[in-house]
C-alpha cells in the first residue's frame, strides 16, 4: 500500500514508538479522570457516551443508504487512484471496508458523507500513513488484522448533500395550534425565524402507535466480544421493514423545495389552510394539514413538525431529492406522490 512514496514497509520501529507514547499519554487522561469528582466524571462519561451513540447512529445510517443503492466494494491498490480526474472534485457518501484472512466478507470500518471536501481528497486521508486516519489502517494491514481494504461511493448533488444533512443533523421544530374557534377547528401557528430565501423543508407528524420501515430498527449493539476492531454492522434490508414505531416517533411525509418562493413563502401557504378554504379537490400534503385542524370535542389535532435548511437556489434543480430523503430514512414519502 502506498502514501505519498511511502510504502507500508517503510512503517518504522520510530513511528511504532512514537504511536505508544501517543496511547501512553491518552491514559494520563483517564487518570485525570479518575481524579474527577463522581459528580462531574458521571457527567462527562454520560456526554461522551451520548456523542459516541449518535455519531454510531448516523454511521449506521449512512451505512444504510451506501448497501441500498448496492454499490459494489472496489479493491484499494494504491493512493494516487484517488488522483483520477473522475473522484477529483466530486462530493459523495463513502465507506471504508475490510476483509481478513480468515473471512473473505467484507465488512464496514468507516462511512461519511463527503459533502464539503472532495471525494478524491478526503480518501487520500484514509489511506496516507501521514494522517491519523490513514495510519489506523495501515498499521492494522501490517499487523495482519486485515487482509484487504476496500471502499465504495456513491457521488451525490450539493442539494443532496443538504438535503442529507437536513434528516440527520436539523431538529424537528414542533408547530403549536390555537384553541378551538368556530366549534371544532383550530389554526397552526408557525414559529418565526423562518428564513425568507431558497432551500428545503420536510414536514413530519407523530404517531406512536403506526408500525414503519426505519433504517435503525431492530439492528441489535454487537456483542464487543464478537466484533473484530473497526468492524461495523449493516442493517438489512429485509429488516428494516419490521420497525415499531417507538424508536421513530415523528414520520417525515413530505419533503418541500422553496425554489420559486422562500422557506417563509412556502410553509406559510402549507400552514394557512383551515376549513374555510378547504377544498374537496384538495389532495396530498395540504389536504392532511387542513383535516388535521378539524378535532373532535376534547381531542387533540396530530402534532405537526418542520425542518428546514438553506440551499442556493442554483443547486436546488440538481439530484433526486425525495429518493434521497427516502432512502435515508428508509421509507416513501406520503405525500410526495
Amino acid at each position: 500500500m502506498e502514501s505519498d512514496g511511502s510504502t507500508m514497509e517503510e512503517y518504522s520501529q520510530e513511528d511504532w514508538g512514537n504511536h505508544s507514547q501517543d496511547l501512553h499519554c491518552y491514559q494520563t487522561g483517564e487518570q485525570e479522570l479518575d481524579e474527577m469528582p463522581t459528580t462531574k466524571r458521571t457527567l462527562k462519561i454520560k456526554q461522551e457516551s451520548s456523542e459516541d451513540t449518535q455519531k454510531r447512529d448516523v454511521m449506521q445510517n449512512i451505512m444504510q443508504i451506501l448497501e441500498s443503492v448496492q454499490l459494489k466494494w472496489e479493491l484499494f491498490q494504491s493512493w494516487t487512484d484517488f488522483s483520477r480526474l473522475h473522484l477529483s472534485n466530486k462530493l459523495a457518501i463513502f465507506g471504508i471496508g475490510y476483509n481478513t484472512r480468515w473471512k473473505e466478507d467484507i465488512r464496514y470500518h468507516y462511512a461519511e458523507i463527503s459533502s464539503q471536501v472532495p471525494l478524491g481528497k478526503r480518501l487520500r486521508e484514509y489511506f496516507n500513513s501521514e494522517k491519523p486516519e490513514g495510519r489506523v489502517i495501515m498499521t492494522r494491514v501490517q499487523k495482519m488484522n486485515w487482509k484487504n481494504v476496500y471502499y465504495k461511493f456513491l457521488e451525490i448533488t450539493i442539494s443532496e448533500a443538504r438535503c442529507l444533512e437536513l434528516h440527520m443533523e436539523i431538529d424537528w421544530i414542533p408547530i403549536a395550534h390555537s384553541k378551538p374557534t368556530g366549534g371544532n377547528v383550530v389554526q397552526y401557528l408557525l414559529p418565526g425565524g423562518i428564513p425568507k430565501s431558497p432551500g428545503l423543508y420536510a414536514i413530519g407528524y407523530e404517531e406512536c402507535h403506526e408500525k414503519l420501515p426505519s433504517p435503525l430498527a431492530e439492528h441489535r449493539a454487537p456483542d464487543p466480544g464478537n466484533e473484530t476492531p473497526g468492524e461495523l454492522e449493516v442493517p438489512s434490508p429485509q429488516a428494516s421493514l419490521r420497525v415499531d414505531m417507538e424508536s421513530a416517533r415523528i414520520i417525515y411525509c413530505y419533503l418541500g423545495i422553496a425554489e420559486v418562493r422562500t422557506l417563509q413563502q412556502c410553509l406559510f401557504l402549507h400552514f394557512q389552510a383551515n376549513t374555510k378554504t378547504f377544498s374537496k379537490d384538495w389532495v396530498g400534503i395540504n389536504a392532511f394539514l387542513s383535516q388535521n385542524c378539524v378535532v373532535e370535542p376534547g381531542v387533540s389535532p396530530k402534532s405537526i413538525y418542520i425542518k428546514f435548511v438553506e440551499v442556493e437556489r442554483d443547486f436546488l434543480s440538481a439530484g433526486s431529492l425525495v429518493e434521497c430523503l427516502e432512502k435515508a430514512i428508509g421509507y416513501p414519502l406520503k405525500f410526495n406522490n
